[in-house]
C-alpha cells in the first residue's frame, strides 16, 4: 500500500491534498486505480465522516470520470453524512475538473433513500458550487426537505424563513414538495420548534410575494387528496391551517374540500369540514348533501357529531330545505354509536323527515358462514428452479414455518440427488443476499434460521467442515430432549435446531426420501395414514430421530387402534413407535393454571426500561400430568417476570403442535400480551394460525384473544378478530371465557379497553352477534364493579345493547342495575340504562 492510499484510509486530509499538489494526469490516474482497487478489497470496511471526506477529495483528485467518482462514493460502505463539499470543490478547481455537477447528479440517482437524506448536503454543496440546477427526483427532494427542518442544536443557523428565502433550489423543488410520497415525514422533524417551522416560513414568503399563495394552497390540497401516512400529512395540515383560506379561495376549490370531507383520513376530513363550515355557503347544496351522507356513515364520532351539528344549523338557516336536510340526517340512523344515532334521528324528525321504522329480530344465533375445510399443505418442491425461487422470495430472517418445512424437505431430496445443479443455481442468490455475512447473527436470535446454514452448505459457500462439526456438536449435546438443552429457550426453536442439524448430516447422503414430518395440512398437521405410508415406504432404512419426533407431534390427538395394528405389523422400529403413539392417544393434556406475574427486579439505579414495564400480567402456567415425562419441554410453562427476555417463537409454535391449541396458546401468551401491554407490533399474527389448529383451548386461548383484542396495532387486533370469527364459526369459541378475562384485565388497568371496541363491533357486523353478546355479558360485570369503570366501558355497554336487541336473548349482567340506579346524565349511566331497557323488552 502506498503512502497516499494509507493516508486516505486514515482520513489524513492535509496529507492527501499535499500529495495531489503538482501531480500530472498520468500520476493521478495511477493513484486512482490503486485507490479503487484498495477500496474494493476492503468489502467490510466503513468510511465514516473523516475518512469519507478524505476519500471524496482523493476520488475527485485522481479519477478520470464522474461515473468512476460516483461509483466509488456511492458504495454502501461510504457514509457521506456531514461531509463538507468545499475541500472537494477546491481540489476540482486545482485540477481543472468541470464535471462536478455530473458527480452530484449521478450520486443523486445512485444513493438509496436513507443514504440520500444523509448525504444530501454533500451533493447539494457540489451543485451549489457549480451553480447547477438541482435534480428533482424523489430522494433528492426528501433530502432537501430534511435539510430545511433538521434540528440546529447549537442555534447557529439563520431562521428557517431567511434560509429558505436565499435557497437556490426553492423554486425548482417547491412544486415537488407536494408530489413526493412520504416527504412530510422529513418536514415533521422540525428545527427545534416542532412541525410548524417550514410551514410558517412558506406562509411568510407567500405574504412577501416571494411565493405564490395559490401554488401553496393548490399544492397542499393535491397532497391531501393523494393521501399519505398520518405523520407525513401532518405538516401539510399545519400549512393549510396557517394559510387560513378565505371564503373566495374555498369557493373555487369546494369540490376538492368535499372530496376530502367524504374520503380523507380523520384529521384531514375534520380540517375540510371546519374550512367549509367557516366559509359559509360556498358549496353546491346537492354536492354537500352527498358528502354529508358519506360522513354520517363514518366511524369517527367527533367528525359525525360535528356534521350533525352543521346540518342542524343549515336546516335552521334554510327552512325551505329543512326536509331535504332532515333526510340526510336520517342516514345516521345506522351509526354504531347509539347516542349519535338518537340525536341525528331526533333532529331529522324536527326538520320534517318522517322515517319508517322497521323492527326486526334476528334468530338467536351467529350468522356466520360454516368454517372452510383446512387447506392442504403446498405440494413438495419438485425441481431445482422451484426451490431456488422459494429461497429467493423469502426475506432473510423471516422464514414462516410452512416455507421452512417445504424448503428443508426440498433441500434433502434435491440436495442428495442433483447437488451440482442445485449448487450452481443457489450460490448467486445467497451471495446477492449476503447470507453468509449474517449466518451466525440470525442463528443466535432464532435457531430455526439455521436453514441458512443448510443453504450455504449445499452451495459450498464458507467452511463446510466447521458446519459439519457444529451440527454434530448440537446433536451430541441434545441429551434426553430439547428441554435438557434449551435453558429457558422455547422448545420449538431447539426442536427445529436439532432437526436442521440432522438435515445437515443427511445432505452428505444419496437419494434422501425427504422429511417424515412434512405436513399434509396448512396448519402443520399430518394425516396418520400418510405417516404410516411414509414409514412403509422407508422400510428397514434408518430414520432421523428428531424428524420422526416432530412427525408424531403433528398427529391429531386420539386413539386409532386399527392403524396402530397396521403400523405394528410393519415390524420396524418406526412402525412399533407409531403403534405405541396411536394407542396412547398422542400428546397428553397438561393442566392449565392462570397466574399473575409482576415486573422483573430493577437492574440498577437508573433502570429506565423497568419503569416502562406494565406492573402485572396475567399468564397461564402449564404442568404435565404426574405420570408424564415431558422430555420435549412442550407441556411445561413457568411464566417469567415481565421484562425477562421473550424468545419470539410464536410463528413456529402452531406447526409444532397443530392439534393442541391450549398448549400452543400458553407458550405464545407472553408474546401476545406484549402487543397489548408494551405496544409491540406483529405479535397478533399467530392468533389466526392458532384458531385454524384443533384441540381444546382453555384459559390460555381465551386470554390470548383478550390481549389480542386490546393490541396497540391495528394489524394485531385484526388478527384477534379473525381468530375470534374462525373459532365462533367452528363452534370452538368460549365467548364467556374470553369476556371474563377481558373484563378483569380492563378493570385492573392491564389493557387499554377502548382498543377492543372496534374489533368487537366488526365481529357483530360480520355476523357473530350472539358470540359477542355472550362475551360482553361476561366482560361487563367486573368493569361495572370497578371503583371507576375504565374508558371504553360505555362503548361496550352500547355494543352489548345492540347485540342483545339483535339476538333477542337475555343474559343477566350483574352490576348493571346498580349503575342505572345511580342516575345522572353521564354516558356510562345512559348506556347502562339503554342496555337495561333492551334486556327488559
Amino acid at each position: 500500500m502506498t503512502g497516499f492510499v494509507e493516508a486516505v484510509v486514515r482520513g489524513r486530509m492535509s496529507q492527501v491534498r499535499a500529495a495531489l499538489a503538482g501531480l500530472d494526469e498520468p500520476a493521478r490516474r495511477a493513484l486512482g486505480d490503486e485507490l479503487v482497487a484498495d477500496v474494493r478489497r476492503r468489502r467490510d470496511a466503513w468510511w465514516w465522516q473523516g475518512e469519507a471526506a478524505t476519500l471524496a477529495v482523493a476520488a475527485v483528485g485522481t479519477l478520470s470520470t464522474p461515473t468512476k467518482v460516483a461509483a466509488l462514493l456511492g458504495r454502501r460502505s461510504v457514509w457521506l453524512n456531514g461531509v463538507d463539499a468545499a475541500p472537494v470543490v477546491d481540489v476540482a478547481r486545482e485540477r481543472g475538473v468541470t464535471w462536478l455537477a455530473d458527480v452530484a447528479y449521478k450520486l443523486a440517482d445512485r444513493l438509496p433513500r436513507d443514504r440520500m437524506v444523509a448525504g444530501w448536503r454533500f451533493v447539494a454543496g457540489l451543485l451549489t458550487a457549480e451553480k447547477a440546477p438541482p435534480p428533482t427526483g424523489d430522494d433528492f427532494v426528501r433530502g432537501w426537505a430534511a435539510a430545511q427542518g433538521w434540528p440546529d442544536p447549537h442555534g447557529t443557523r439563520p431562521p428557517t424563513v431567511d434560509r429558505l428565502r436565499a435557497d437556490p433550489f426553492l423554486d425548482a423543488l417547491l412544486p415537488r414538495l407536494f408530489e413526493v410520497d412520504g416527504v412530510g415525514t422529513e418536514l415533521a422533524r422540525g428545527d427545534g420548534t416542532g412541525t410548524e417551522a417550514l410551514p410558517r416560513a412558506l406562509v411568510a414568503l407567500a405574504a412577501e410575494g416571494r411565493l405564490d399563495r395559490a401554488v401553496l394552497l393548490n399544492g397542499v390540497l393535491g397532497r391531501l387528496l393523494r393521501g399519505d401516512r398520518p405523520g407525513a400529512l401532518r405538516p401539510f395540515l399545519v400549512l393549510h391551517d396557517l394559510l387560513a383560506p378565505t371564503p373566495d379561495e374555498v369557493a373555487v376549490r369546494s369540490s376538492a374540500y368535499l372530496r376530502l370531507l367524504a374520503d380523507g383520513p380523520g384529521p384531514v376530513a375534520r380540517a375540510a369540514q371546519r374550512t367549509l363550515r367557516q366559509a359559509g355557503d360556498v358549496a353546491e347544496p346537492e354536492a354537500l348533501w352527498e358528502a354529508a351522507r358519506t360522513v354520517l356513515a363514518r366511524p369517527e364520532k367527533a367528525l359525525v357529531r360535528a356534521q350533525v351539528s352543521w346540518l342542524d344549523r343549515l336546516a335552521r338557516q334554510h327552512p325551505d330545505r329543512a326536509p331535504e336536510i332532515g333526510a340526510v340526517l336520517a342516514v345516521a340512523a345506522g351509526h354504531p354509536d347509539a347516542g349519535l344515532r338518537e340525536r341525528a334521528l331526533t333532529l331529522a324528525r324536527r326538520h320534517g323527515h318522517r322515517p319508517v321504522a322497521v323492527a326486526t329480530v334476528a334468530e338467536p344465533r351467529d350468522d356466520l358462514p360454516p368454517p372452510l375445510p383446512t387447506p392442504a399443505a403446498p405440494p413438495p418442491i419438485a425441481d431445482v428452479d422451484e426451490l431456488v425461487e422459494e429461497v429467493a422470495a423469502t426475506p432473510r430472517g423471516l422464514w414462516p414455518a410452512s416455507v421452512l418445512e417445504r424448503v428443508m424437505d426440498g433441500l434433502l431430496r434435491l440436495g442428495t440427488r442433483d447437488r451440482d445443479r442445485l449448487e450452481v443455481a443457489l450460490a448467486p442468490v445467497l451471495r446477492r443476499e449476503r447470507v453468509a455475512d449474517y449466518e451466525h447473527i440470525w442463528a443466535r436470535y432464532d435457531p430455526s434460521l439455521e436453514i441458512d446454514r443448510l443453504l450455504l452448505f449445499v452451495a459450498r459457500i464458507g467452511d463446510t467442515t466447521r458446519r459439519r462439526d457444529e451440527w454434530a456438536s448440537t446433536l451430541a449435546t441434545a441429551g434426553g430432549g430439547p428441554a435438557a438443552v434449551a435453558s429457558g429457550r422455547p422448545a420449538p426453536l431447539w426442536l427445529y435446531r436439532l432437526r436442521l442439524a440432522e438435515a445437515g448430516q443427511r445432505l452428505d447422503g444419496r437419494d434422501d426420501p425427504g422429511l417424515l414430518s412434512a405436513p399434509t395440512s396448512a396448519t402443520g398437521a399430518i394425516e396418520p395414514h400418510v405417516l404410516y405410508e411414509r414409514l412403509a415406504a422407508l422400510g428397514d432404512r434408518p430414520y432421523s430421530r428428531w424428524d420422526y419426533a416432530q412427525a408424531l407431534l403433528r398427529l391429531p390427538a386420539g386413539v386409532d387402534e386399527p392403524l396402530a395394528a397396521r403400523a405394528e405389523a410393519l415390524g420396524t422400529p418406526g412402525g412399533v413407535e407409531l403403534a405405541v403413539w396411536l394407542r396412547g392417544g398422542g400428546v397428553p393434556a397438561p393442566v392449565q393454571e392462570v397466574v399473575t406475574v409482576g415486573r422483573r427486579d430493577r437492574s440498577g439505579r437508573y433502570d429506565w426500561s423497568y419503569d416502562q414495564l406494565p406492573e402485572r400480567r396475567r399468564l397461564v402456567a402449564l404442568t404435565p400430568p404426574a405420570d408424564v415425562d415431558d422430555r420435549f419441554g412442550l407441556l411445561t410453562v413457568r411464566p417469567s417476570a415481565i421484562g425477562r427476555r421473550i424468545f419470539d417463537a410464536g410463528h413456529l409454535w402452531p406447526a409444532v403442535l397443530p392439534g393442541h391449541r391450549g398448549v400452543v396458546a400458553a407458550h405464545v401468551l407472553a408474546e401476545v400480551a406484549t402487543a397489548a401491554q408494551e405496544d409491540v407490533a406483529g405479535r397478533g399474527a399467530v392468533l389466526p394460525a392458532l384458531a385454524d389448529c384443533t384441540g381444546a383451548g382453555g384459559p390460555a386461548l381465551d386470554l390470548a384473544l383478550a390481549y389480542g383484542l386490546c393490541a396497540r396495532h391495528e394489524a394485531d387486533r385484526v388478527g384477534a378478530l379473525d381468530a375470534l370469527l374462525i373459532l365462533a364459526a367452528a363452534g370452538d369459541l368460549d365467548a364467556p371465557g374470553v369476556g371474563g378475562h377481558l373484563g378483569e384485565l380492563g378493570a385492573q388497568g392491564q389493557v387499554i379497553l377502548t382498543r377492543a371496541v372496534t374489533p368487537l363491533r366488526d365481529a357483530v357486523a360480520a355476523g357473530a352477534r350472539l358470540s359477542v353478546w355472550r362475551l360482553l355479558a361476561s366482560a361487563l360485570p367486573p368493569l361495572l364493579a370497578a371503583p371507576t369503570p375504565p374508558r371504553g366501558t360505555p362503548d361496550l355497554l352500547a355494543l352489548a345493547a345492540e347485540a342483545a336487541t339483535a339476538t333477542g336473548i337475555r343474559f343477566e349482567v350483574p352490576g348493571l342495575a346498580d349503575v342505572v340506579a345511580r342516575g345522572g346524565g353521564s354516558r356510562l349511566v345512559a348506556e347502562a340504562r339503554r342496555l337495561a331497557g333492551a334486556l327488559a323488552t
